[in-house]
């Protein structure tokens, strides 16, 4: 697990303090190994973590006779195969690393090499024959990968930090994207809070040649449910999370497990535990009702690890807030992010890498709000004019109206992805800015790949395209690494994907159950409470403590004059008021001002 940053140079502007001056932005994602190179146009920088061949592994890396020059980050887990297979086509290797695999496969079959990989990644070779910059992303986008071109260079980094330094670089807000960041809590993909700074989406090559840049797609998510036995999708999943488990714990340093009160986390662990002593970590909050770390210990003792915990005070989560935000790039409105934070760093006194349940409610169905669908079947067969209608004569305060609303409205009309803060009329009161596109022009073009599935495949899809993208995978990732902590996600294998997206919606969602199929096949070895425990994520008691501990500190903060370029000040008072009042819970949208003020805050001298 590692940082770098490259610049295709335009022009000469760009020298050896620039680099080490960006490559320093990201040392906490390789506190081990610092390394430059300068290839042709290309500048080359590079921070290691070292977790494989620690002795051999360090990068930028090169081919066999210099013609090309790799950065790599993230994990390679089928890299042993792939490594075998080209010793015997001739290829001859210095170390025992994935990244140097990565380099002969992209020998073997230049830009079509991205196919074959089994893992997290995101890389990027000067290949100096051709003459073309190549990067990629692994097919989840679990690994980031930024980009921008300036009259004077093409860089390229695993944080958009590193790229503000860039000759030519201008900065500013991209207040374009402001309006989806209030929906969403996050930035949509490609675009980020930075102007001109974006994110090769997951599963995409980019290829730069000549002054043209080409962004292709080799992979893509389909689902394809088949109608088979339940036994035997029970079968296959415990095979293929066995196998993914497994490939995941390659490691020539200690690994461990993040570990909650819920199924994604536990399955994860007791599949670990089959394989020798594992140690898992766990973070709470001291509010019983916001915290798992009864459950999360309850767990360790019936799987028996060598269980940590920590508990997180408000003035803590605070304290490190501002921090937090400089390390995620992107403003994330998401409170959890702090627990990965504090997990991360109780873990990397211990471990170097950590295994993690992400993914999982994405990939097997495991949202509550998945069993929408289920719950709408009584009333989906009946004409929507029809159910407006009736929608339209229930009182307001009467139980059932908004059940007939959600009936009446098409599923892109009503669902947007896990996440959903600001709805559009509220923005409109919110933002100075006007005539900005809906949330629609995001998940609109996302839908329009879905038509044919069932409903639930059709939510899983957004929120694999969106949440799960630009939600939490940028907290995972930056979370971990602001810790020097390599995080794998075995669930976002994508063999395990492959066939899970086979499964039929009767077994994802199962009655008042979701991840049904993934709760019954792993039922004997996991403590009979985890099987039917519902979701609860990381829970994080901020509604209590914007009324409460951090009430001033936040009003202070979104009631800066900064914030008044972007918003009506009347309007960040009045959700502050009736929140505190109790009128409404708003602490969602108040900590989605509190995080784009943070972020402003960190990053205001960049524009």
């Amino acid at each position: 697990m590692c940082g770098f940053f490259a610049v295709w140079r335009k022009a000469s502007r760009f020298g050896q303090t620039n680099m080490r001056e960006g490559t320093a932005r990201i040392a906490h994602r390789g506190p081990d190994e610092e390394a430059y190179a300068e290839v042709g146009p290309v500048s080359f920088g590079f921070r290691r973590l070292r977790v494989i061949d620690l002795a051999r592994g360090g990068q930028p890396i090169y081919n066999e006779d210099g013609t090309l020059c790799l950065v790599f980050n993230g994990e390679i887990y089928n890299y042993r195969w792939l490594r075998e297979e080209l010793v015997q086509k001739g290829h001859i290797f210095k170390s025992d690393s994935d990244s140097e695999v990565v380099i002969h496969l992209y020998e073997e079959e230049g830009e079509e090499c991205p196919q074959r990989l089994r893992g997290m990644f995101a890389f990027c070779i000067y290949d100096t024959v051709r003459g073309l910059l190549f990067g990629a992303r692994d097919r989840f986008g679990i690994k980031p990968f930024y980009y921008t071109e300036t009259p004077d260079a093409f860089a390229v980094a695993s944080e958009a930090k590193a790229l503000l330094g860039v000759p030519g670089y201008r900065g500013g807000v991209n207040r374009a994207v402001l309006p989806h960041y209030l929906t969403f809590q996050y930035v949509p993909e490609p675009e980020t809070m930075f102007n001109d700074i974006f994110r090769l989406p997951p599963a995409h090559s980019l290829t730069c040649r000549d002054g043209a840049m080409l962004i292709k797609r080799y992979w893509d998510i389909k689902f394809n449910p088949t109608d088979r036995p339940l036994p035997e999708f029970l079968e296959e999943t415990r095979e293929v999370l066995r196998e993914a488990v497994k490939l995941h714990t390659q490691s020539d340093v200690p690994w461990g497990a993040f570990l909650s009160g819920g199924i994604d986390s536990t399955v994860i662990v007791a599949l670990l535990r089959e394989l020798g002593p594992v140690s898992t970590f766990s973070v709470g909050y001291g509010d019983t009702a916001y915290s798992e770390l009864p459950e999360a210990k309850e767990t360790a003792r019936y799987l028996e690890t060598d269980h940590e915990e920590y508990l997180i005070r408000p003035d803590e989560f605070w304290h490190h807030l501002p921090e937090l935000v400089w390390h995620l790039d992107d403003p994330v409105a998401d409170p959890a992010a702090v627990s990965l934070y504090f997990v991360a760093r109780l873990a990397r006194r211990k471990i170097t890498v950590a295994l993690s349940g992400e993914g999982a409610d994405e990939v097997f169905g495991g949202y509550a709000i998945y069993r929408q669908p289920y719950s709408l079947r009584y009333l989906s067969w009946l004409p929507r004019p029809l159910l407006r209608g009736a929608a339209g004569l229930v009182p307001g305060f009467a139980p059932g109206r908004n059940y007939l609303r959600r009936a009446a409205t098409p599923l892109e009309e009503r669902y947007f992805g896990n996440a959903f803060v600001f709805g559009e009329d509220e923005k409109k009161l919110l933002l100075k800015q006007k005539n900005f596109p809906p949330a629609t022009a995001v998940t609109a073009p996302l839908y329009a790949q879905t038509r044919g599935l069932d409903d639930v495949a059709r939510m899983q899809y957004i929120d694999l395209k969106t949440w799960m993208v630009g939600d939490i995978l940028v907290k995972a990732d930056k979370m971990t690494m602001a810790n020097s902590l390599e995080l794998r996600v075995p669930y976002l294998d994508h063999h395990v994907f492959e066939f899970a997206a086979t499964i039929p919606a009767r077994y994802k969602v199962h009655g008042a159950l979701t991840k049904y199929v993934l709760r019954q096949a792993f039922c004997d070895i996991v403590p009979p409470e985890a099987v039917n425990r519902p979701k609860r994520g990381f829970p994080v008691p901020t509604r209590v403590w914007l009324r409460g501990p951090l009430q001033k500190k936040a009003a202070s903060l979104i009631l800066d004059k900064a914030m008044e370029t972007y918003f009506h000040r009347s309007r960040i008072k009045k959700l502050l008021d009736d929140h505190v009042a109790g009128r409404a819970d708003n602490s969602r949208r108040i900590w989605t001002l509190v995080i784009f003020a943070l972020w402003l805050e960190q990053f205001g001298g960049n524009h």
